[in-house]
């Protein structure tokens, strides 16, 4: 494992590299969303601090789309190291924690070439890769939600509700991992409520929106303010939305790629439910590929970067083959230039930088 610890870094600082080298640093620090998380680190959701000090084209009710958890781990860098470089730290902690997960639950599932798959799983699909290297709450959440899983399945209740929880503190889609787990021990279980009792612990991630809610009230004056943050919330019914709608975030008709991204989703979720039945590894992408269709947003191939680890699961069989061994080693170059082309150009209009150190 410590192998896969030094490839996650050591690719992420090569990243880092041609922007360090020319003094551009401040174009990685400035990638969507990474400065809004490092806002709420300095004055959470109180929208005279924000007002204040920081000029970002957003209305200050926005700020609650971000839930806390992600800004807290920056809030704590920030106590030894400038605002930046405390966002960046925290995502490296976030690499670490992802791979971790990834390799000990793909060791507990007993399938071969866990190395290699987790390897996989540090580049592909390449929008991974570019959340890895910028400020960005994604890798955080999705090692926190394997985790949670990995001790789920060693009947582990405790410690895979505090996972829960904490992925929930992260970002709101914790909850279908919630759902996934509940669904599982329903068709299981039925109507046996006897054998729901060890899995109380694992309310701890539902539950936790209860105070963070109430730190929205407390600082905004809205227990609701998540739900009134403007232009956020994504999801309409019918599905596929994003090929007929006008609403913002599309951006234009360039939307091919999301096809592929349904397609080869579709056919990952198959796989894991022929193999896996009802089971949680099978149940939460289930759960989260049916969400993402009724997701009306141009970026759904960031909405999907908690199914990338399950499509390795399902078509774990193709990526051992010398074949795809070969492709990958041929594309990695791509996905590279692919990363430093749109940190590059994906910076949020920041002025003055005085606010976030």
């Amino acid at each position: 494992m410590f192998s896969l610890w030094l490839i996650a870094i050591i690719s992420v600082f090569l990243v880092w590299l041609p922007f360090y080298s020319k003094n551009q640093m401040e174009r990685v620090f400035a990638n969507f969303d990474g400065p809004n998380y490092l806002v709420i680190s300095k004055c959470w959701y109180n929208q005279d601090c924000i007002g204040k000090n920081f000029s970002l084209p957003l209305p200050l009710e926005y700020y609650p789309a971000h839930f806390p958890g992600y800004p807290a781990l920056i809030g704590l860098f920030n106590l030894v190291l400038p605002g930046w470089w405390a966002i960046l730290t925290a995502n490296l902690v976030g690499n670490i924690l992802l791979i971790s997960a990834a390799y000990l639950l793909l060791k507990q599932l007993k399938i071969k070439s866990a190395f290699w798959l987790s390897l996989i799983s540090l580049f592909l699909p390449a929008r991974i890769f570019v959340l890895r290297s910028v400020g960005a709450p994604e890798t955080l959440f999705l090692g926190t939600v394997l985790f949670s899983i990995f001790f789920y399945r060693k009947k582990k209740y405790l410690p895979a509700g505090i996972f829960l929880a904490i992925a929930q503190t992260i970002k709101t889609p914790a909850i279908i991992l919630f759902l996934a787990y509940f669904l599982e021990t329903f068709l299981k279980n039925k109507f046996d409520f006897k054998k729901y009792l060890p899995k109380l612990p694992l309310l701890l991630g539902p539950l936790v929106t209860l105070p963070i809610f109430y730190l929205f009230k407390v600082q905004t004056g809205d227990f609701w303010a998540y739900f009134n943050s403007g232009d956020n919330r994504h999801l309409f019914f019918p599905p596929f939305q994003t090929f007929i709608s006008s609403r913002s975030w599309l951006g234009d008709f360039w939307l091919e790629d999301i096809i592929y991204i349904y397609l080869i989703g579709g056919l990952a979720v198959l796989n894991l439910i022929k193999k896996y039945k009802q089971k949680v590894i099978a149940l939460f992408p289930a759960l989260f590929y049916l969400a993402t269709l009724f997701v009306v947003h141009r970026d759904i191939s960031r909405y999907s970067i908690p199914l990338y680890f399950f499509w390795l699961i399902s078509f774990r069989k193709l990526l051992q083959k010398k074949e795809f061994k070969i492709i990958f080693w041929l594309i990695v170059p791509a996905v590279y230039l692919y990363t430093i082309n749109f940190i590059n150009y994906n910076i949020a209009p920041i002025a003055d930088w005085t606010p976030y150190r």
